[in-house]
């Protein structure tokens, strides 16, 4: 029998959009690859200029393509605008500034590890917010991973958080992670709408937030018209790197990713944006990895695994739930 036309001659484009783990292990990959870029952006381009840069340039590479579901979802998204300037403003803009003025003071590698204190963040919110019963194993995972976390904070030293030494860039990294887990708690009030408008008004409330920022914190948008001639090629590859990879392609591929394996599977692949952003500190940025960081790396994996198994053993006969949640990083 002859294969049916539709699957003769198959691009390598339509392959990969079948490939749910290869989908997620790029998504996360891009998303990692956003720390070594932040690294590498230091003394090529400012991080208020770099994210206005990246937010304003992922609008206008997708809102062509969003046009005709934004007229569907015309009422919907009116309706919901401030939502959606919120989650743009909290989960990309903030998250994003502080990561990229994190790395001026700490390790690539550093900020890579302490990202999965986003993890601890949520699961806490949920318990104390939503009141998400948590399993005694869940309790000693999460304990595992704060330790973990705690360890490449105080660079291995764990006597320095009696005194509240710890790096000013590993501060701003955790606080990066709270903000990055209030959005996604909050997403759970995600409006029903296509996920394109979801980006467009996401995307738009990210860039408002990076001109807050730049008024506040960088001399205002003169200032950073001022500067623009100042980024040096490298700076706008970093610009074209992280607006269309972390900003766009992986938002892309992780909802391809959900459709077919469905958000709770595809959530675990989550858990690599860490790796690959140390990978890429080692390989990319010639970074060295401590002992600490093997050791904390160990107890923070170790902590995921058993709270995460933990977690989906006890919903397993529950019915996975509907709906895609917007990632962006």
């Amino acid at each position: 029998m002859t294969k049916p036309p539709s699957q003769e001659h198959r691009g390598i484009s339509a392959w990969l959009l079948d490939q749910p783990v290869l989908i997620l292990v790029l998504t996360t990959a891009f998303w990692g690859g956003n720390v070594v870029a932040g690294k590498l952006a230091v003394g090529h381009i400012d991080p208020y200029s770099l994210t206005i840069l990246r937010w304003t340039g992922a609008l206008l590479f997708v809102l062509p393509f969003a046009i005709g579901q934004l007229k569907r979802d015309g009422v919907t998204f009116r309706r919901y605008l401030p939502l959606l300037l919120f989650y743009g403003a909290l989960g990309y803009t903030t998250f994003n500034i502080l990561l990229y003025v994190s790395v001026y003071f700490t390790s690539g590698v550093n900020a890579s590890i302490e990202q999965v204190a986003v993890n601890i963040f949520v699961m806490i919110g949920n318990f104390v917010v939503f009141r998400v019963r948590v399993k005694a194993l869940q309790v000693v995972g999460v304990v595992m991973t704060i330790v973990g976390v705690a360890m490449t904070a105080t660079h291995g030293d764990l006597k320095r958080l009696l005194d509240l030494d710890i790096n000013f860039g590993d501060a701003l990294v955790l606080l990066a992670s709270a903000a990055y887990a209030t959005y996604s708690l909050t997403l759970r009030y995600r409006p029903p709408m296509g996920w394109m408008s979801f980006l467009v008004g996401t995307f738009l409330g990210a860039i408002l937030a990076a001109i807050v920022y730049q008024s506040l914190l960088d001399g205002g948008i003169g200032n950073f018209v001022a500067t623009l001639p100042e980024i040096t090629p490298r700076g706008w590859i970093i610009v074209l790197y992280v607006l269309i990879f972390p900003s766009v392609c992986s938002q892309m591929l992780y909802v391809r990713g959900v459709e077919l394996i469905g958000p709770n599977r595809a959530s675990l692949f989550i858990n690599l944006i860490p790796l690959f952003g140390t990978l890429g500190s080692v390989v990319v940025l010639g970074e060295r990895l401590e002992t600490f960081h093997l050791i904390a790396g160990a107890l923070i994996v170790a902590g995921i695994v058993l709270a995460e198994w933990t977690a989906r053993r006890a919903s397993a006969k529950h019915a996975e739930a509907e709906g895609l949640p917007g990632q962006a990083r």
